[in-house]
Parts: structure tokens; C-alpha cells; sequence
């Protein structure tokens, strides 16, 4: 068994984007370059998710518009998924929907209870170029759904309506982070 580093370990902690910053208001760009930078670009997600106390973590909440996300989350029995996903496609959202509290790294101190269906499947591939195809239940689920989310220029607070989008709002528009502006809601069909 050869001992593998600390996903993170030799990352830099990035600042982190905020909603109404662009970057996270936009789709990402599909990742083509499978250089070292992406590698290392990987170590910097992992080690700014840890920083912040997150369980995944989307390239563009750093800054980078690339279509990747880094996860270490929990599913409802307790077990562990660590990861990264290059390019990733949800393929598989199914299962009963449940409405959860929900939060965001780059919505830092705000949650609102948000739909997500209870199990999602994504595939893409490693930082290698290696096809993964991932599959999580219940909170992983939701993590996995949020990411890929991120990827497409969307936030949670996109999938709220009525009276929870507006009080998440409110709370965004009065935290200490507040956005100049709010962006206008992405639209899913």
C-alpha cells in the first residue's frame, strides 16, 4: 500500500467568490488542458474547502471559470466520499425529493431549505483524464447536485421561489459580504 498526500496538503487557500461576483453566475468552461496547473489547481480547491469548513467546492467559487469540483462529504449513514471531478455531468437526479437546509461557501452564514432529489449520479473524468462516474445518496446526493449547480453558473439560492429566495436574499443583501448587486436568477428548465 503506497501512502498517498493529503488532498490539499500542498494547495494554496484561495479567496473565495461571493454571490454576486460573475464568475459564479456564469457556465463554466470545459476543461481541455490536463497540464499540471489543473492538478494543482485541484490541491488549491481542496485545501480553500477545508480552510472554510465546506463539503465540496466548485472551481468558479475560487475564481476559476473551469468545470471543476472537489468534494469531501458525508452521506446519511456516516460514510465518507473524497474527491475531485473534472468536466462533470449530472446524469441521474432521482428519487424523492427532499427539502433540506442547504448553505454555500460563497454565501457564507446563509441557508435555506432547498429541493434536491435524494440520490444523483455524476460522471466526468479525473485530473489524469480517467472516466469516474460517481454516485451518492441522501446528503452526498445533495452535494453532488449543488456542485454541479456551481458548474452550470448557478447558486442554491437560484432553486429557491416565494418567501425563501426573498429571505435569502434579504439576509445576502444586509451580511457583512454583501454584493453591490444581486445577479438576476439562473433559469432551470
Amino acid at each position: 500500500m503506497r501512502n498517498r498526500p493529503i488532498p490539499g496538503s500542498s494547495g494554496l487557500v484561495r479567496t473565495m467568490s461571493l454571490l454576486g461576483d460573475p464568475v459564479l453566475h456564469a457556465p463554466c468552461e470545459t476543461v481541455v488542458d490536463f497540464s499540471g496547473e489543473l492538478a494543482q489547481l485541484v490541491e488549491d480547491m481542496f485545501a480553500t474547502m477545508y480552510a472554510a469548513g465546506g463539503v465540496g467546492l466548485a472551481a468558479n467559487q475560487i475564481g476559476v471559470a473551469q468545470r471543476v469540483f472537489v468534494y469531501d462529504c458525508p452521506d446519511d449513514d456516516d460514510v465518507r466520499h473524497l474527491g475531485h471531478i473534472v468536466n462533470p455531468r449530472l446524469v441521474a437526479a432521482d428519487g424523492v425529493v427532499v427539502r433540506g437546509p442547504e448553505g454555500c461557501l460563497s454565501l457564507p452564514g446563509l441557508e435555506a431549505g432547498t429541493e434536491r432529489f435524494d440520490r444523483a449520479v455524476v460522471e466526468g473524468v479525473t485530473v489524469d483524464g480517467d472516466p469516474v462516474r460517481v454516485e451518492g445518496a441522501g446528503f452526498f446526493a445533495r452535494c453532488l447536485q449543488h456542485e454541479c449547480d456551481h458548474v452550470q453558473g448557478a447558486v442554491y439560492a437560484d432553486r429557491l421561489r416565494g418567501w425563501r429566495r426573498a429571505r435569502v436574499l434579504r439576509q445576502a443583501r444586509r451580511a457583512s459580504w454583501a454584493p453591490a448587486e444581486l445577479p438576476p436568477p439562473h433559469v432551470f428548465a
